[in-house]
């Protein structure tokens, strides 16, 4: 049998051995270039001393790359049963370095990952699969406390969904809650493009590889009052805020003029005009109690 450079069988070799086949309904799409792999790898780094939490990792092409790379841990998250064999090489090659936990991703703890890590820093490095991407970004977004427990997040997404992540008020298609959510907590970037013909099977879009570094203080306000209010406003964006914005009013006692003037927001302009700072002061005055009407 001929071996990868890392000691391993070709990663097409495995999944046809374990019957690895990628399925849609877990979103998955499976990287083979190891050089490809080595370069998330690498975005990530440098790994000396870290423990990486993978969610996704399928037949393990990026395990194996964020181990060569010197990953002191890897904590792999992974809900398909097919993978455990393919998983378990990795860990025989190197041993006591590569941890599998088989669940749901949405469904594990931070407290989960943080015991695991046994106090080293914990960086999230993942090709997520695409239909639970968002969800866990916006997640580990809103996790409590900050700082969160991660000290970085590189990942990879559909471009239009990383393009929705670093988005700013100028690009107004992309600009959104996801943008917000992401740039009131962390440093945003997109680092490079993966074209289709990377993955088995290709994906329809090109994907990016996004970097979040978390803020040591961003600006103070409720997570939840902020997901609430951009929820709001951008769930109806091509309306005015006062208009968008009557429920979320309605239920603090306040009609919603009165609660974007609290925000200092014209409430005649619409979600994609507001920038961060104005989403944080409208979060603010949303977690105030509930006033009599």
């Amino acid at each position: 049998m001929t071996l990868a450079p890392d000691g391993l069988p070709p990663l097409r070799e495995v999944v046809a051995r374990c019957g690895l086949d990628a399925k849609k309904s877990l979103g998955q799409n499976f990287l083979f270039d190891l050089n490809l792999t080595g370069r998330i790898a690498r975005a990530a780094g440098p790994l000396d001393g870290v423990v990486v939490v993978e969610v996704g990792p399928g037949p393990g092409g990026l395990t194996r790359a964020l181990l060569s790379e010197g990953a002191r841990k890897v904590i792999a998250i992974e809900r398909d049963a097919r993978a455990a064999p393919a998983l378990a090489e990795i860990a025989a090659r190197w041993p006591g370095r590569l941890e599998v936990i088989a669940a749901d991703a949405l469904a594990v703890p931070p407290e989960a990952l943080i015991e695991r890590a046994g106090g080293a820093p914990i960086r999230i490095c993942a090709n997520l699969p695409y239909n639970i991407g968002t969800r866990l970004l916006t997640g580990w977004l809103e996790s409590e406390p900050w700082p969160p427990f991660f000290d970085r997040l590189t990942l990879m997404f559909q471009r239009e969904v990383a393009l929705r992540i670093v988005a700013t008020p100028a690009e107004r298609a992309d600009y959104g809650r996801l943008a917000v959510l992401s740039r009131w907590r962390a440093e945003t970037r997109i680092l490079f493009d993966v074209q289709p013909s990377a993955f088995t099977p290709p994906p329809k879009v090109v994907s990016s590889v996004v970097e979040l570094v978390p803020r040591a203080s961003p600006d103070p306000c409720d997570a939840g009052a902020l997901s609430a209010a951009t929820q709001a406003a951008f769930g109806q964006r091509r309306k005015m805020l006062r208009q968008a914005l009557k429920g979320i009013a309605a239920s603090r006692g306040l009609d919603a003029a009165a609660l974007l003037g609290e925000a200092g927001i014209d409430p005649t302009r619409r979600a994609e005009d507001v920038d961060i700072a104005g989403f944080v002061r409208l979060a603010r005055a949303v977690a105030r109690e509930r006033r009599p009407a």
